[in-house]
């Protein structure tokens, strides 16, 4: 399958187009319990899945996309002649019941907002602002190839350690929680600490290494800090790993940055 639909803060594209040797070659289920982008997973294109997140609107999109493709792409198609200023802050003020709707609205913002990125606000409302691309639509029957990929998987609304905890012997589990740190500067950080606490990284470690005892392949890809290498020091080989910061806006303060994968399993 290749590339996600989603434009994702924190996305692993990167992962697979530089590390996708890391990866395990066999495994029986797959999982991710921190869905986002789903880069690794339409890597992968596993046969069977479980894919889980908290974000409630990032779900629809996924549950509505399997299900509804055709319709989804025609409706893009249709906001793609319309789109401009006008239409982007009035979708982004609308709230639809309808989970189609949802799933509509939800992607002609991440395609349209800047740098695709998610932000809500205490109210919960989408307050990125729009960006500089314009393309709505997607190539003609991509999405239903994306449907195709995700009509091999179960899709969740759920804390990732009720995914992690049904994974079992044979099963091969990505985890990629947003990167909290203790004690760091870094704002990215700062702003997911506000998402995923410490007390957060500690119980998916916990989580991480029951299933693990189970019997389960994992990879963690965390922050590249002290405090994550300590929380998992006497756990599987720690790969340090270098990678691009898209965060900034432009290309001029994009930086060389390492980021730490760990695997219990063994590379083939």
């Amino acid at each position: 399958m290749g590339e996600p639909f989603l434009k994702w803060p924190g996305g692993k594209r990167w992962l697979v187009h530089q590390h996708a040797s890391l990866l395990p070659l066999h495994y029986r289920r797959y999982f991710e319990p921190f869905l986002g982008g789903g880069a690794v997973f339409f890597h992968l294109t596993p046969q069977c899945a479980v894919l889980s997140d908290t974000n409630q609107e990032l779900v629809n999109a996924y549950q509505c996309l399997k299900k509804h493709a055709k319709v989804i792409e025609k409706r893009l198609a249709s906001l793609q002649h319309k789109h401009g200023e006008t239409l982007y802050y009035r979708t982004r003020a609308t709230r639809p019941t309808d989970a189609i709707e949802q799933a509509v609205r939800f992607l002609y913002l991440n395609r349209t907002c800047f740098n695709g990125i998610y932000r809500v606000n205490l109210k919960g409302e989408f307050n990125v602002p729009i960006g500089t691309k314009d393309r709505v639509a997607y190539p003609e029957g991509y999405l239903q190839e994306i449907a195709t990929c995700l009509r091999r998987a179960s899709i969740l609304i759920a804390d990732f350690e009720e995914t992690i905890d049904k994974a079992a012997a044979g099963d091969f589990v990505f985890v990629d929680p947003p990167y909290t740190v203790m004690h760091n500067n870094n704002n990215f950080v700062k702003y997911n600490a506000n998402l995923f606490s410490w007390t957060d990284q500690i119980r998916l470690a916990s989580a991480v290494k029951r299933a693990a005892r189970r019997g389960a392949a994992l990879m963690i890809s965390n922050a590249d800090h002290r405090s994550v290498r300590e929380l998992y020091r006497n756990f599987g080989v720690h790969h340090r790993v270098d990678r691009t910061s898209i965060l900034a806006a432009d290309m001029l303060h994009r930086r060389r940055t390492t980021e730490l994968l760990i695997t219990n399993y063994r590379i083939e």
